[in-house]
């Protein structure tokens, strides 16, 4: 297979023909045989690719040639999207490897026919906008061959109709569905089984993993090869599934549920919807204990005295619905499924309530219209560890991000990987040329009064030196509010007119879409555009982060899992929360240069960078940029790449 993978990345591989920008790098060439290589001996191999690296040819070549069923987990459904449309037909028709291939979802994705039909039948609908969805729907569904809401374009995924005819884990009625031959997830999950090639993504993974939900399970027995793309992002996600959530929306939707059901086969019986309607409240009041949004720890709730008779009142309206139904579960196939999900989410309510792992932190986190209480393990290690022994197969994780300063130990620790094999590759793009670090002198610590402003102030002649074609990234909301306040002043009162974007003014497909298309706007984002993000050309051509990313320290979670390094004698900050912020300041800079041909500047305005003895191990972090101190050589390099541009067109 070695010979076969050398020949598909030299300069006559079929790949030349397909991809017009293809280009034969070393790194692209050694990763592949690596992961080769692993898939050989049915090795666990990490793996850090630069941007540029080709990484996504470099593991599907040598998955597709050594044959066998193979599972690609990927961050996103977007990804998801592109490895199934794009990436794999292309390698597939390069390679003319006769593989099938699957792409799989999480069930929310599929239509629903039994709770299509029940949403019509209710008649409950908030708005004219549900109404008129309905209806595209309806028609979608008797056309759809895959029923997966994306194919749906006239329906916004966010649409709140979608959750009344899609399905949940908890009100699927699997076999005992009176449209069970016609379901989209089933028939999703048989041509995945059918399959050579299944794509997923991590929620899906990991869901299932925990869940024995979503038909992967089933998939993994007969798999010789899983592997992980943006493999940066698991120990986030593991965590959330090998812990517990418990959320007023869930029970919100039990109520909901059981009503429909109710009036479908329970006509005659009133204390059924009453015994909804007070769970409801019960829920909603519950909610209501709280102002602000966020997260704490289980603790903090000592501080709001209508919390415990609010909890303790829920459980008892839950216990009082669980008992109704229990009585009337005989009655349809859906009324036995909502006393099933009643005794399952009095089960977790008391699990919560107890708190007796010591191993595991309990937490809440209040948002706009619901609540979750969450129980999330310390660490996933030995767990992760489990799921994956004792199998003869191999485990590739990749990223851009995993490694600081190509020690891996950080992300083997948290993933249980510390006998897996790890290969570090960098980018081919000539950073020192193509890129300029800018440090900005005179700013403030970044929790002093004021700081924003003086990012602000510092950015200005930097935007207007590129003509826009910015992107400031932000640790918090808040500093991302201010930050568009104060530019929008500042943007009149200068008289400029770069179209001023906000991330939540639309989704961010839809706002990177504009991004490009206006050529010299200047976008304002938060978390969600610090990775996964990928803006080529002129369009941007500077970065602009306000702060270092270390996580807030009060969250609950990482609150937790310091005082329990800090116990064990170790040092948390510069074990775990350093190397945490330098993956994720890597994801944000890994936004500026997508391409061998773009230029532009990376202004990190932290203080800390330079003032710290840490900053040194950032900075050595990032890509091998040219650095700066100096306003006027930042300006200048602008000038020097429109120059260039000239030339070069």
């Amino acid at each position: 297979m070695s010979l076969e993978v050398e020949r598909f990345f030299s300069e006559q591989s079929p790949l030349a023909s397909e991809v017009a920008s293809f280009r034969p790098r070393a790194q692209q060439r050694e990763m592949a045989l690596k992961v080769a290589e692993a898939i050989r001996n049915n090795a666990i191999l990490v793996v850090e690719a630069g941007t540029g690296t080709g990484k996504t040819f470099a593991y599907l070549v040598p998955a597709l040639l050594a044959g066998g069923k193979v599972i690609i987990s990927t961050g996103t459904k977007n990804l998801q999207d592109q490895l199934f449309q794009k990436d794999l037909p292309m390698v597939r028709d390069a390679l003319k490897a006769p593989v099938s291939v699957a792409l799989l979802k999480g069930r929310s994705n599929y239509l629903c026919h039994y709770h299509l039909a029940r949403t019509e039948s209710d008649g409950m609908f908030k708005t004219r906008e549900d109404i008129k969805h309905l209806g595209r729907i309806k028609q979608y569904a008797k056309v759809s061959d895959s029923g997966d809401k994306g194919g749906l374009a006239d329906v916004p995924e966010n649409a709140p109709i979608w959750m009344q005819v899609t399905s949940t884990r908890d009100n699927c009625l699997g076999q005992e569905c009176p449209n069970h031959k016609e379901c989209f997830v089933l028939k999703a999950r048989t041509e995945a089984m059918k399959a050579d090639i299944v794509v997923v993504n991590h929620h899906l993974f990991f869901a299932d993993v925990m869940l024995r939900d979503e038909g992967v399970a089933e998939l993994l027995p007969a798999c010789n090869t899983v592997i992980f793309d943006e493999a940066h992002q698991l120990p986030e996600t593991a965590s959330l599934f090998f812990g517990e959530t418990l959320s007023t929306a869930l029970l919100l939707d039990l109520a909901r549920d059981t009503r429909i059901e109710a009036a479908a086969g329970a006509k005659d019986f009133a204390p059924l919807p009453q015994a909804c309607d007070e769970l409801d409240k019960a829920a909603r009041d519950l909610r209501l204990v709280f102002k602000k949004e966020g997260r704490m720890p289980a603790t903090a709730t000592e501080n709001f005295k209508e919390f415990a008779p609010a909890l303790k009142t829920l459980g008892e309206k839950l216990a009082q619905l669980s008992g109704l139904l229990e009585k009337q579960a005989e009655r349809s196939e859906g009324l036995e499924n909502c006393w099933q999900r009643a005794q399952a989410l009095a089960q977790q309510l008391k699990h919560w309530q107890s708190g007796d792992e010591t191993d595991q932190v309990r937490w809440l986190e209040v948002f706009h219209h619901s609540l979750q209480l969450n129980t999330t393990p310390l660490s996933i290690a030995e767990i992760f560890e489990k799921q994956i022994a004792g199998t003869a197969r191999a485990w590739i994780f990749t990223s851009a991000t995993l490694a600081v300063k190509q020690n891996f130990s950080l992300y083997q620790n948290q993933m249980g990987l510390l006998n897996a094999q790890t290969a570090c590759w960098d980018s081919p793009f000539n950073y020192a040329e193509q890129a300029l670090l800018y440090v900005p002198t005179g700013l403030p610590e970044p929790n002093s009064e004021g700081y924003t402003e003086a990012v602000v102030q510092a950015a200005l002649p930097l935007i207007e030196a590129s003509k826009g074609r910015a992107f400031l990234l932000f640790t918090s909301l808040r500093a991302m509010q201010r930050a568009h306040e104060i530019l929008t002043a500042e943007f009149d009162r200068k008289g400029l007119t770069y179209p001023l974007l906000l991330q939540g003014e639309g989704s961010r497909s839809e706002l990177l879409t504009r991004f490009r298309d206006h050529g010299n706007a200047v976008l304002l984002g938060s978390q969600s555009f610090w990775e996964g993000v990928d803006v080529r050309g002129e369009a941007l051509s500077l970065v602009i982060i306000d702060k270092l990313p270390f996580a807030p320290p009060d969250d609950p979670v990482l609150a937790a899992r310091i005082a329990q390094l800090n116990k064990q004698g170790r040092n948390a900050f510069m074990e775990y929360q350093l190397p945490r912020a330098i993956i994720t300041l890597k994801q944000g800079a890994g936004r500026l240069i997508r391409d061998e041909s773009d230029r532009g500047v990376l202004m990190i305005c932290d203080p800390r960078l330079i003032s710290k003895p840490y900053g040194k191990r950032i900075w050595q972090s990032l890509p091998p940029m040219t650095r700066t101190r100096v306003e006027a050589e930042a300006v200048a390099f602008f000038g020097a790449s429109y120059s260039e541009l000239e030339k070069s067109g």
